[in-house]
């Protein structure tokens, strides 16, 4: 398991400061001669409700303090805490809030880089790192919905049918290489950590090709094909 402050030492060799409050992590750091705001979480952290208003406070300080400063999202978590309590209080609420933070930097000015250095699933990966402008992940992470026995559970399709459905559908299986496919990452990050930063904060996304890339690569074959019909058709 990637540790982050070291995998920060290799984004930022220009320096960096991280600092730890609970499971959320957030500092800054020096890449292409401009400071970066860094938040993220670590230890595969479930997102409830505490760690999800944490992390939106966090980032409307971030607006207030440092106009328009690029951020980079580091993400490790295993998903939306499953816990009755949160379940309670609402916790879809609190990461769609989180969510809405990151619209409002995005609104602000503030270019939104993520980049998953150990793990990301499914809810808690949505709110934290598919909301950002680019989405990158390092080649050993691990990213899934579901891993494939418990969608097996749910789903009541065998394991080796979920298996076999994964060699010809990306959207079933996990790992990198099939968020690749789809469309979801802009890129894997291997080697060069801090040029594979400064390339990404050097040519800042204003749009969402996700679909496009999808169709290109062929792990979403209908998604692109669906919005280009329906804006034709407004």
């Amino acid at each position: 398991m990637a540790d982050a402050q070291i995998i920060c030492a290799e984004l930022f060799p220009a320096g960096f400061h991280l600092e730890n409050a609970g499971e959320m992590i957030y500092g800054e750091g020096v890449c292409a001669n401009q400071t970066v705001s860094i938040l993220g979480t670590r230890n595969s952290a479930p997102i409830g409700v505490d760690l999800a208003f944490a992390l939106a406070g966090k980032l409307l300080e971030i607006i207030k303090k440092s106009p328009q400063q690029a951020i980079l999202v580091l993400v490790d978590t295993q998903g939306q805490l499953l816990s009755r309590r949160d379940e309670l209080l609402g916790n879809a609420g609190y990461l769609a809030h989180l969510s809405k933070c990151f619209e409002l930097a995005r609104i602000q000015g503030h270019p939104i880089i993520s980049l998953v250095y150990n793990e990301a699933v499914s809810g808690g990966y949505l709110a934290l790192g598919m909301m950002a402008d680019q989405s990158y992940a390092l080649s050993h992470a691990q990213i899934r919905v579901m891993a494939l026995p418990a969608m097996s559970r749910i789903t009541l399709i065998p394991l080796d049918q979920l298996e076999e459905l994964c060699k010809s559908s990306p959207i079933f299986g996990p790992g990198v290489a099939n968020y690749l496919s789809m469309g979801a990452l802009d890129g894997v990050w291997e080697k060069n950590l801090a040029n594979s930063l400064e390339l990404a904060l050097n040519h800042p996304q204003t749009e969402d090709r996700r679909a496009e890339r999808g169709s290109q690569l062929g792990g979403r074959t209908k998604a692109d094909f669906v919005i280009r019909t329906i804006k034709k058709a407004k």
